[in-house]
């Protein structure tokens, strides 16, 4: 039996990943999660709502690590220069994570019910990124924009990063920013036309 709590969370969420991956997350109970990670379903319920939610835990952490590091960025920085910044930071959490993270983002990626459940978590980290930005007198049209656009550079970077870990991911967060700098610049600016 695990002595503490963050023992058994940590269990929990060992459990259910090896259950995850070898049975699929549809065919996986709670109660065989507790079974493996030797605790009783009480105690998985404890820890977690439902068993999506192992693998979306430490979303308070993200969120919170991403809107201080926008609201501490140096002032002169541009609004994506910001959200490089915060999410540089936040990224450290990802890579303390790796041994859960990676597992955790392949199972995502073949589970329909954690990917929309993923996308809801990305549209709510999203908007206190846009938030974060408008505390810094980013204008709200350019807010949501840019958190939008920055997190799917962040999502971009942190696949990459799966494939590839050979490069940190900073470095692949800095290529997908240098991308879409390197698009925007390239990018020929449209027109309206007239009666559109």
């Amino acid at each position: 039996m695990p002595r503490s709590g963050a023992e058994a969370r940590r269990r929990l969420q060992q459990a259910a990943l090896e259950l995850y991956r070898e049975r699929g997350f549809d065919q996986t109970t709670t109660a065989e999660i507790a079974a493996r990670a030797g605790v009783n379903e009480r105690t998985f319920f404890r820890h977690f709502p439902d068993k999506r939610e192992v693998l979306f835990d430490g979303e308070a952490d993200l969120r919170a690590a991403l809107t201080r590091a926008v609201a501490e960025a140096p002032e002169d920085l541009q609004p994506l220069e910001v959200l490089l910044h915060a999410f540089r930071k936040a990224g450290r959490i990802l890579e303390e994570n790796r041994p859960f993270s990676e597992p955790r983002l392949a199972i995502i990626a073949v589970t329909p019910a954690l990917r929309e459940r993923d996308l809801a978590k990305a549209a709510s980290l999203t908007e206190a990124v846009a938030e974060a930005l408008r505390g810094r007198g980013v204008p709200d049209r350019l807010a949501g924009l840019a958190a939008q656009t920055g997190w799917a550079a962040f999502h971009h970077a942190a696949q990459a990063w799966i494939d590839d870990p050979s490069r940190s991911l900073e470095a692949h967060l800095r290529q997908a920013f240098d991308d879409l700098r390197a698009l925007s610049a390239t990018a020929s600016p449209t027109r309206a036309q007239p009666g559109s």
